[in-house]
This record gives C-alpha cells, structure tokens and sequence, in this order.
C-alpha cells in the first residue's frame, strides 16, 4: 500500500517530514517500508504553502499470515497513520490543512497514470482542491476497498498526497536523496527548548569530505563567515539536513557532523536540486504568474538597483516582448553579476515569474557586446595621449604637432564571461539544481 501525506506542518513548528519519519519507523510493526520514504517538492510558487512545499510518501508492504488477514491489517495501518496524523498536525495553524491518501495494490494499475500526470502538474502548475477531490472521486469503487482519502480543515493536503503517491507509483523522474536529523521533543522551540546547537566546524568539514556528492550543507559566499545552511532557523523538529545524490553520500556526511542529540534520522528519495518545477517557454508571451520557467532573450536595459538592494533588469524575447528579472537582496554577489550585464548580452534566465516579474535562480550569459569608452586620441608618435585644442577644434599633442578630429572608442573589459551564475545556497529555492550538479554538456549546451 501507499501511504501519502500532506500540510500537516506550520510557522509555528512541526514538519510533516518528522511525521513521516516517524511512521516510517511506527509501520515495520506492520510490514516493511521499500526502499526510503519519498520527500517531493511541489511548485514553490504556491501562495498556501507554509515553508518549502514538500509532500510526503511511505511505500508499505504488509506483512501477513494468510488474505483473511489483510483488510484488518490494512484498517490497522490507516487507523493508526490517522491517529498520528491528529495527534501531530499543527491544526490551529490556519495554514494547516491535513489531507491523507492510502492507496491499495489493487489500485495501482488504474491509479498509476492518472497520478503521475497529477504529480506532474502540481510540481509545475497550479491544483484547486476541486481538482484533487474530483480524482479522488473517480478513484472511489462502490466500497472504497482499493482507495482511501482522509483529511482535516479544508483538505488542501489532499492536493501533495496525491501528487506523491503519483511519485512513488512512477519512476523516470530524476531522484536526489536527504539525510534529516531530528531533535529530542522536549528540546523543539515551540515546547520552550533551547537553541539548535550543530558544530559549524563539523558541517565545513562534512561538506570537504563529500562534495560534490552533496551540496548546499555550508553557504562560503558570506563575507563574515561560512553560513550553515544545512541547519534550519524555524522552530519546526529538523535538527539539520544534508543533499546529495546518493543515499550512501548524505549518510557519509552525516557521519562527520558533531551536535546535540538526535531523536531520530531518516533518509528520503526527493526531487530535490533537480529544476523539475521549470518550464521551457519560447516566448514570454507564455509565461503565468505562479509558474517557473527556463527563457532566453536580449537584455533591454541595464540593472537598477532599488531601495533594499534588489536589482532589477529587463530582456526581451525575439519577438520583442519585455519582462524584467529581479536578483533580491539575499542573493548577495550574485546581484554582481547582473549590474554587469548591458543592452545586447544574450542570455537565459531560470526562475519564477510573479508579480510579472521573473525572480531569479540562475542565470546563463550566452554573448557580452563590446563596450567601449571616448578617450582621448593617442599621438601616432610618441603615443602619448593627445589634449583638447578647445571646444569643437579637435586634439593635438604639444610635442609632436599631430592633431586628431575628435575622441576615439577604445573597448574596454566587461569583468565578465559568458557561462552559467547562480545564487548562493543560502538563497538557493529546494528544487533548483546548483551548477555543482550539472553536467560538462548540461553546462555546454
């Protein structure tokens, strides 16, 4: 059976992945859990989400004596999933909108498309809880024996329990792993418990011993210090998580990092660092708010810095339509590169586009132009620079006597190549793949 839950976290603690985490471990009472607990994003645009958007997902196989045995057993499972659920859900948070889903073998096969182009969808696009209950009813055999929805509030969480079970029913989908840690109870912030306390030194020498096989544990682009980015600010359970592309790789980082006890760990299957929320647009007449997108196009105008520290530019497709791009405050250097950039750079930009603007994560620069500066000529012999002979009577050197009409253009360097930029980690969205994950040919091409 497959177990999908969502939204049962908020601002105010809990996570839905220690939930997760905690029945992965709960449910060896009534089978095996296959392989790892899933972890999926969903699209990070999403007004309604409390903190990174992710659904989760328990693939069960239920241990049994004989078939007179499996429909108890399986009202065993869901009733104990749903007494956890009630139990941990942050349901006086108004964001809070548990939702379960339980999906028996039998229904697999019927199940199994319809779900992925769900999965699919609410990675990228926009779902209305309409949406969910609608293929949730066409779900529904006249006694519910293959299918089974549960959900508190509103139900929004229906929406990420179908999506990761459309996850865990299809393959093909490029899969990244994450080790979490979790605090003792007593110690989460919302119970009144002390301040995280994860060694930076360790998480510095976690990452020099498994990079690039794993990614975003430490931010070195901050100017006072390197940042731990691994190690969450929120009051929600998660003592740290490591990403990497192996189950093998995040297990070895943890291995280095000193910090006050844990609880418990899990590793998850993710879509993390993947760019699966990205849509390939031809023109920016495509682009909907509440979407992300991969787009080429010229740059229109150069980068003006606003009030706050954000930049923002705008660029043209080939047909003319304009959009500006923003870099916030939070990405730091990365806003560098973008003032840089002048009328004529092609490039690619990746982000999100609200408030019809797209909001970047990376960006690629495929041609500079030359940029030149009037200088004043230089005397063909002695190759000193010439002076101005007065207002509209041209250039002269003293020395030799040679003169020039006017000043020249001399190229100067732009203090910048062509190739892939990105935001540092600390700014860096869960579903944006880092550059250190990219190939020779993804970053060639």
């Amino acid at each position: 059976m497959l177990i999908g839950i969502d939204d049962t976290d908020s601002n105010q603690g809990m996570c839905t992945t220690y939930l997760a985490a905690l029945l992965a471990d709960e449910l060896k009472a009534y089978g095996t859990v296959a392989g790892f607990p899933y972890l999926i994003r969903l699209n990070p645009t999403i007004p309604y989400k409390t903190r990174g958007n992710a659904a989760l997902g328990i693939d069960l196989r239920l241990s049994r004596e004989s078939d007179s045995s499996l429909r108890s057993l399986r009202e065993r499972v869901v009733s104990h999933v749903i007494r956890r659920i009630s139990e941990y859900a942050d349901a006086d948070s108004e964001q809070t909108n548990p939702g379960a889903v339980f999906i028996f073998e039998e229904m697999y096969g019927e199940t199994k498309e319809p779900l992925n182009f769900f999965f699919q969808k609410a990675v990228t696009d926009v779902i209305e809880i309409e949406e969910a209950f609608s293929l949730i009813d066409s779900f529904k055999s006249s006694d519910n024996a293959g299918f089974f929805p549960f959900s508190m509030k509103n139900g929004r969480g229906l929406i990420g329990s179908l999506a990761v079970c459309g996850a865990m029913l299809n393959s093909g989908w490029e899969a990244t792993y994450e080790y979490l840690a979790y605090r003792l109870p007593e110690n989460w912030r919302n119970r009144g418990g002390p301040p995280r306390f994860v060694d930076p030194e360790s998480l510095i020498e976690a990452d020099l011993r498994t990079s690039p096989q794993t990614w975003d544990t430490v931010d070195y682009s901050k100017k006072s210090k390197p940042f731990p980015v691994c190690v969450p600010s929120s009051d929600d359970p998660v003592l740290y998580g490591i990403r990497g592309n192996s189950s093998q790789a995040v297990s070895a980082a943890a291995g280095f990092v000193i910090s006050e006890e844990a609880e418990r760990f899990c590793v998850f299957q993710t879509n993390q660092g993947t760019d699966s929320h990205l849509i390939f647009a031809e023109s920016f007449r495509e682009l909907k708010p509440l979407h992300s997108y991969i787009a080429g196009g010229t740059v229109h105008s150069p980068s003006e810095t606003l009030e706050g520290g954000h930049d923002i530019f705008s660029i043209a497709d080939q047909n003319g339509n304009i959009i500006e791009c923003a870099a916030y405050e939070p990405t730091g250097a990365f806003r560098h590169i973008i003032r840089r950039l002048l009328p004529g750079d092609t490039v690619t930009v990746f982000g999100s586009f609200k408030n019809q603007t797209l909001n970047l994560e990376k960006i690629k620069i495929n041609s500079l132009v030359t940029a030149f500066q009037s200088d004043n000529p230089v005397c063909p012999v002695c190759e000193k620079r010439m002076e101005s002979s007065g207002q509209n009577q041209g250039f002269r050197c003293k020395k030799c006597k040679t003169k020039a009409a006017g000043k020249v253009q001399t190229p100067v360097s732009r203090y910048l190549k062509t190739g892939f930029y990105e935001v540092p980690p600390s700014a860096r969205r869960h579903l944006s793949k880092p550059l250190i994950r990219y190939s020779e040919e993804e970053k060639n091409g």
